[in-house]
């Protein structure tokens, strides 16, 4: 019968030992992996996120920047079409008036208006009598000079005539007589100027001593207040029908 070497089992000993030894590498290779790994995901996530932020605020930028460009689009286009409409007014009140004969006369307004208070009438609005004709008409309607000649006054304040007739203008025209337009809220001309028959001079208002829009015209002697004439009676004399 054979003796059993002494170090017989000594090399399963070293063999256990290298296994553990082993096992535990391997262990701590995978630990140390996966927190590898799980640092990469968590870089990748904050990554992620940054790189979607980044995009909102880029797509954000863009849209608010068309919409300026939108906006100044439509604002010069709005420009240019009021230009074109101002134009255009312009050319047609031109073209009136060259189609009027020098020293022949037309109305003061255009298109729908009414006669209210009319020459030599009282009323609460005045002190003495009506001292010419009122055309009610809504604010901002052309007012246009009833025949060529020379504006004489243009102003506040009646243009020299009192507080009570607001913006007004007064024409000296060829015969001699003159035409005032009262109560304007715009003025066109002003005084030396040369106008036209049909020639738009201001637009209607309820300035001064008012109470609704509308224009007070009148025809005098004088380029003064207080040497009104009838003016239907004289419109209608140089062949325009009121």
């Amino acid at each position: 019968m054979s003796k059993t070497p002494k170090n017989a089992h000594k090399p399963r000993g070293r063999k256990r030992v290298a296994v553990i030894a082993t096992g535990i590498g391997a262990t701590m290779l995978l630990g140390a992996g996966s927190a590898a790994a799980a640092n990469m995901d968590g870089q990748s996530d904050v990554f992620a996120s940054g790189t979607a932020s980044q995009l909102a605020d880029s797509a954000r930028a863009q849209a608010d920047q068309q919409h300026k460009e939108a906006l100044a689009k439509k604002k010069a286009e709005q420009r240019a079409k009021d230009s074109k409409n101002d134009r255009s007014s312009r050319d047609a009140d031109r073209k009136t008036s060259a189609k009027k004969k020098p020293g022949s006369w037309t109305k003061p307004v255009d298109g729908k208006y009414e006669l209210s208070a009319g020459f030599g009438k009282g009323g609460d609005r005045w002190s003495s009598k009506h001292s010419g004709q009122d055309f009610a008409v809504p604010t901002g309607t052309p007012v246009k000079s009833v025949s060529s000649g020379t504006v004489v006054k243009a102003g506040p304040n009646g243009a020299g005539d009192g507080s009570s007739y607001g913006n007004a203008i007064v024409i000296k025209h060829k015969n001699g007589t003159y035409s005032q337009y009262a109560h304007l809220s715009k003025l066109n001309v002003k005084a030396g100027q040369q106008v036209k028959t049909g020639e738009k001079i201001g637009l209607s208002g309820s300035t001064g001593n008012s109470s609704g829009p509308h224009l007070h015209f009148e025809i005098r002697s004088t380029p003064d207040y207080g040497s009104g004439k009838e003016p239907i009676e004289v419109m209608r004399s140089h062949g325009v029908k009121m």
